[in-house]
């Protein structure tokens, strides 16, 4: 998944994990996310991916604090 991107992530290294990760929470909410240009999914299917990550961060923080 190495399309040009401008989101900065705090260490550059963790780019290829974080890629795994959006292709992991896209398939989990049934987004079909290819390699590179993405630009034909919907806003809704970008905003579902984005969402399931941001969930499953939560619940991965919740579950170290405990």
């Amino acid at each position: 998944m190495s399309s040009k991107n401008n989101n900065k992530l705090n260490i550059p290294e963790a780019r290829e994990a974080m890629d795994k990760f959006k292709m992991e929470c896209a398939n989990e909410v049934g987004v079909d996310l290819k390699e590179g240009y993405n630009g034909d999914i919907t806003a809704r299917q970008a905003g579902s991916v984005g969402g399931q990550m941001v969930k499953r961060m939560i619940e991965d923080y919740e579950n170290s604090i405990k």
